[in-house]
């Protein structure tokens, strides 16, 4: 039914109006007791042999939602009920930030995916950690930090600080974002030197509050080979726990798409179905590479299970999902969980 007559009236819509009016209408149908049961029934799949532990956490299903979905940590509990096993939060930057000028999402409905160059538009940490110090459901956290525009990267070392200190005690684990497109600078933070100093000085700050949180890092797809490499020797010098591979791509080829529909959208970072081939060539390389020396995050073009199963066996530890949500409807999280196990 989603297919074939929700999301074509959602698809009628801007996407980033449609966006907050399905959760909107999420969040009215899960209060509605008859209509809540029903969601939690069809939605929630759980099989014991899907929990998964890692990073010293237990994940009930290796499906999550990935970050930039709910970056204000406004309904995790809605997002719950629907069968994910983790969801990340945010990008989150220590000021709240409008992100840049509307429009910012746009479709490609013939290669299933989208174009975004939402800039990081949010709240701020303290506001998301006082949502999600009121959540009621226990699911996992992961809190996505990040940097605001108007600092400077020499300065943005204290950004990511401000921001892991605020949603310390609200997130179940960390992922630091330097690899969005959308805000100007922020991939030369991907560079060795000052990547690796970023990362020490978390991983420090880590440390010193006595119950450390996991820390990933969230990569670009457009690294070279000789890139990933410097990756996983910052993983291994500064003692993070884990990589995720990866985030939207500034790359446009191969589109079914026609070049007038791709111009239309604009800059911003490529997510979907034209990404999965790469994000998990990705996954591959670093796993092989560093002889499965760290836990890797799978994410980019995930829309059915056999998308999720190639990313696992490519050496993924877990999954996450944003633009196969958009498509594929709230039952994506339940029916790739019910393909991993085959049972779809």
């Amino acid at each position: 039914m989603y297919r074939s007559i929700i999301k074509p009236f959602f698809f009628l819509l801007p996407a980033e109006r449609a966006h907050y009016f399905a959760m909107s209408l999420l969040k009215v149908a899960l209060a509605t007791p008859l209509i809540g049961a029903a969601m939690r029934r069809k939605f929630n799949y759980r099989n014991p042999a899907l929990r998964k532990q890692l990073f010293g956490l237990t994940f009930e299903n290796p499906v999550g939602l990935a970050a930039g979905f709910d970056k204000d940590a406004r309904w995790v509990d809605e997002l719950a009920c629907l069968g994910f096993g983790f969801i990340e939060i945010g990008t989150v930057t220590p000021v709240g930030q409008p992100g840049n000028e509307k429009p910012r999402l746009f479709r490609l409905p013939k290669d299933e995916a989208l174009i975004n160059r939402m800039g990081f538009n949010n709240g701020g940490s303290k506001a998301a950690a006082a949502r999600l110090k009121k959540r009621k459901s226990k699911i996992i956290v992961g809190g996505n930090i990040g940097k605001n525009k108007v600092t400077p990267n020499e300065d943005a070392l204290s950004d990511y600080v401000k921001c892991f200190d605020d949603l310390f005690d609200v997130v179940d684990y960390f992922a630091v974002n330097v690899s969005s497109p959308n805000t100007p600078g922020l991939r030369a933070l991907q560079d060795k030197e000052p990547l690796l100093h970023l990362l020490l000085t978390l991983q420090q700050r880590n440390l010193s509050k006595g119950n450390p949180k996991p820390i990933l890092l969230k990569i670009a797809p457009d690294l070279t080979n000789g890139q990933l490499d410097d990756i996983i020797q910052i993983v291994a010098e500064s003692g993070i726990a884990g990589v995720i591979a990866t985030n939207t791509t500034i790359e446009r080829a191969p589109l079914i798409s026609s070049a007038a529909e791709i111009a239309a959208c604009g800059a911003g970072g490529l997510s979907g179905k034209p990404l999965r081939e790469r994000s998990t060539e990705v996954i591959r390389y670093l796993k092989q590479q560093s002889s499965n020396a760290f836990p890797v995050i799978g994410v980019g073009g995930i829309h059915t299970a056999q998308d999720a199963i190639d990313k696992l066996n490519a050496g993924a530890d877990l999954v996450q999902v944003y633009t196969g949500f958009v498509y594929e409807g709230p039952g994506v999280a339940s029916a790739i969980c019910q393909g991993v196990k085959g049972e779809g």
